[in-house]
């Protein structure tokens, strides 16, 4: 008897393109939504853009965070209680939409999301990326009901958090290799759909790597529907696999090892050179990820990081124990074979 079931939980709405904000209270109207709206931004969005997204609603008040943390979510919270609203709205980049993605679930009301910067999947995404101390939680949470991505706005955005969003999701190529690979060795359960998707999503940006510039609203158009296909990948598999693998692993023991040297997409770019280069070897991929990410501006050394060698091979060798996810690294790698691994591809 098949029994088998999913539960896919995607945003309604999804505004895209040049001049969108000012479509924002049409989309909020299309939700039907009811309640006094939340905003929760940083002080920068706030400024950029805050009087045009509070001008589109109805009696709005405001929380500023100045960082994605769990004091931040608990701070807007706290002004919930006082509020009662009937949904949030995230403006910004990764740190408020993090914390608005969090704070809606603490309250159990939904959120919209309009991000300002290109910088990570997490716009669309049911994820929330949530430091404390130096460890990086990815938290369960619920997608946006609506997402409202003014590219005018993104191509404002500094361009090196627009490398950012373009390495996160070039580094899907090789989370989807670690899934498939959990997926024979472990049985981990794996969606065809949504790796595909994925993969895809990773393939087209890397295919179109050379017409990402600087300063170009087209570029933003791109980035952006890259991460947006990104972050329904993962509604769809119902987890971080389709985006996250060893790469992120490496990431997030950078975050621990030398902490806010860099951008998180910068650091899983290069973790996807170096794990595309285990997956595969010298005849792999793993300059074709290089190139693309050179091509953006996006750092392909631990110099680019700004973190020195022996960091690196550090967080290499040791990111197996972030979490009890099975990747290409699962039981870890010797120093000797990560020396070997970041010389062969020019890492170090």
């Amino acid at each position: 008897m098949f029994e088998k079931s999913t539960w896919i939980t995607l945003p309604r709405n999804v505004l895209l393109g040049h001049g969108v904000l000012a479509d924002l209270g049409a989309a909020l109207d299309d939700l039907y939504l009811t309640g006094r709206p939340l905003v929760v931004t940083s002080p920068t969005p706030n400024e950029l853009a805050g009087d045009r997204v509070r001008a589109q609603l109805t009696d709005p008040e405001t929380a500023v965070v100045d960082d994605a943390s769990f004091s931040a979510v608990e701070e807007v919270v706290d002004v919930a209680e006082a509020v009662d609203p009937g949904y949030l709205v995230a403006l910004g980049g990764g740190k408020p939409i993090d914390t608005a993605k969090m704070a809606a679930h603490r309250l159990g009301v939904g959120f919209v999301s309009v991000p300002t910067a290109a910088s990570h999947d997490g716009i669309v995404s049911g994820r929330s990326s949530i430091p404390e101390g130096d460890t990086r939680h990815s938290v369960a949470a619920d997608p946006p009901l609506a997402v409202v991505a003014d590219t005018e706005l993104l191509a404002d955005a500094p361009w090196e958090l627009t490398t950012a969003g373009c390495a996160d999701i070039i580094s899907n190529y090789t989370a989807v290799k670690d899934w498939r690979l959990a997926r024979r060795l472990r049985n981990v359960e794996y969606s065809e759909y949504a790796g595909a998707l994925s993969e895809m999503t990773a393939e087209l940006l890397v295919a179109s790597a050379d017409s990402i510039k600087p300063g170009l609203e087209e570029s933003s158009w791109l980035v952006a529907k890259a991460l947006v296909s990104s972050g329904v990948a993962m509604s769809i598999a119902g987890s971080s696999r389709p985006a996250s693998g060893a790469e992120h692993l490496i990431s997030h023991q950078l975050d621990r090892i030398a902490p806010d040297k860099a951008l998180h997409g910068h650091q899983v770019g290069v973790g996807s050179i170096l794990t595309e280069y285990l997956h595969s070897g010298e005849d792999g991929e793993w300059r074709s990820i290089r190139d693309a990410l050179a091509s953006i501006d996006a750092p392909t050394t631990a110099a680019g990081l700004g973190i020195d060698d022996g960091e690196l091979i550090r967080a290499l060798t040791t990111a197996h124990e972030i979490r009890d996810r099975y990747t290409i690294l699962a039981g870890g790698i010797t120093e000797a074979a990560a020396i070997e691994v970041a010389t062969a591809t020019d890492v170090i």
